[in-house]
């Protein structure tokens, strides 16, 4: 049986037809969670225990279960120091190189930047842009500069993104919930209806992304 993939969400679930990317905090790290990502999120960035939560985040990277690192990013709307999130962010991308692990991104009005650490630091990793809402302009840059979009969220509440969600190629996309009430289910039904796909071969799609992104190693 093609499980669902859930590429990122807050919400562990455990049910068996589900692979879940579950966000982890380091802070906050529940060890009875199978399969996750760890990371610190630009929200949460406190100066005074970032080096504690950096040695955290590494010591679970060389774990099977520990699938990625994240959600990291940049967030040009909230009120940590632009130059501090950088920092962290940086120093987070290299250690998904060194331990050769995808980058779950949040990112808020910062593509450009994002772009940048990707090139000027020749990080090789594949880094997939969580929650993706902005254009088809924007994806295409994304996709050009060797990321991928996991939609969720805003799929199932802005009509308009079909339209940037049917022109990617399926092959760089994911499917997630992150903190919303509605199942992975209910996603996988609107993207297999907006794609026009049977939801089995919708599965079957996600799970060679997943597959190619997260377990190729």
């Amino acid at each position: 049986m093609i499980k669902y993939i859930n590429l990122h969400t807050h919400n562990y679930t455990a049910k068996s037809d589900i692979i879940e990317l579950v966000n982890q905090y380091p802070l906050e790290f529940d060890v009875t969670i199978p399969t996750y990502s760890i990371g610190i999120h630009p929200w949460k960035i406190n100066e005074a225990t970032i080096s504690e939560e950096l040695t955290i985040v590494e010591s679970k990277l060389g774990l099977e279960n520990c699938l990625a690192i994240g959600e990291c990013g940049l967030d040009k709307r909230i009120e940590v120091p632009f130059e501090l999130q950088l920092s962290v962010f940086e120093n987070q991308l290299k250690l998904a190189e060194k331990y050769r692990k995808p980058v779950v991104i949040h990112c808020v009005a910062a593509f450009q930047e994002v772009i940048e650490r990707r090139q000027q630091m020749n990080i090789t990793v594949p880094m997939i842009i969580h929650g993706f809402s902005k254009s088809i302009e924007l994806a295409q840059q994304l996709i050009d500069h060797g990321f991928y979009m996991s939609f969720g969220k805003y799929l199932l509440r802005n009509p308009e993104l079909e339209t940037v969600f049917t022109n990617m190629p399926l092959e760089k996309c994911f499917l997630e919930t992150d903190t919303i009430d509605e199942g992975i289910r209910e996603v996988y039904a609107l993207a297999a209806k907006y794609r026009k796909l049977e939801l089995e071969d919708l599965k079957i799609k996600m799970d060679e992304n997943f597959t190619k992104v997260f377990r190729n190693k």
